[in-house]
């Protein structure tokens, strides 16, 4: 394969169509709800466990936890990208509107679009007829906006990712409890976590495209700070007999 044969291999394989929006939804509602389960709850479960607290009530919190959690992030991505489909909606109509009333003006505006890219007049304006004469609303509307109207975002998919993810998230710290010796449970939901967290670093890294080291470490990183953090104010609040 010649190197012109490769860049162009390359390139076709790029995302362009409008559905990678919808995949980079999936992945960044799949990929927070999996990392706020795995560090929410095990932060939880260390907090417990640090106070000294019994098997069954550490197994509890991180139930409640789960559950909890689950449902929240269900909630907040369905409102988030509910608002988010209602705008879409919003431009779509409003350039039915201008469309109708206004298509020498909306037409224009196209062609300065296209020109503001090194496109020059002519060529610009020949272009825009010819999109407009197939599916003018659809033309615009990726065009202008960067919105397909058969690919908006959807709000209960988004929601059911989260708390997919979020659930199986919780679920390792919480199992890692039942499997480890009470001596040992503080020590072994730590690595569990960690473990995880550098798991849904490299999926994420691997799904997206991007660097993988780049995605693990900052997992690491901000989990193990929540770990730190939520075990000392358990001891600490333990201690005190809070």
């Amino acid at each position: 394969m010649s190197i012109s044969e490769a860049v162009v291999d390359g390139h076709n394989s790029e995302p362009h169509h409008s559905s990678f929006g919808s995949k980079l939804n999936w992945l960044r509602a799949g990929v927070l709800g999996a990392n706020d389960g795995i560090v929410s709850t095990a932060c939880i479960l260390l907090g417990v466990i640090a106070a000294g607290s019994e098997t069954s009530a550490i197994m509890l919190a991180g139930v409640a936890a789960a559950v909890a959690g689950a449902v929240s992030m269900a909630l907040g991505e369905y409102v988030s990208v509910s608002a988010q489909r209602d705008t879409e909606r919003y431009y779509i109509d409003l350039e039915k509107r201008e469309l109708k009333e206004m298509p020498e003006e909306e037409h224009k505006e196209m062609v300065d679009i296209l020109r503001g890219c090194g496109i020059t007049d002519a060529t610009a304006d020949k272009a825009v007829s010819e999109m407009e004469q197939n599916d003018p609303l659809k033309a615009h509307l990726q065009l202008e906006l960067g919105i397909d109207d058969e690919e908006l975002t959807n709000p209960w998919v988004a929601a059911g990712a989260s708390a997919f993810a979020f659930t199986v998230g919780a679920l390792l710290p919480i199992l890692s409890v039942l499997a480890a010796p009470k001596s040992a449970q503080a020590i072994v939901v730590t690595v569990v976590t960690l473990l995880t967290l550098a798991l849904t670093g490299f999926i994420s890294a691997k799904l997206s495209g991007t660097k993988v080291s780049r995605s693990v470490l900052r997992l690491l990183i901000g989990g193990a700070l929540g770990l730190v953090i939520t075990y000392f104010a358990g001891a600490l609040f333990g201690s005190a007999g809070v």
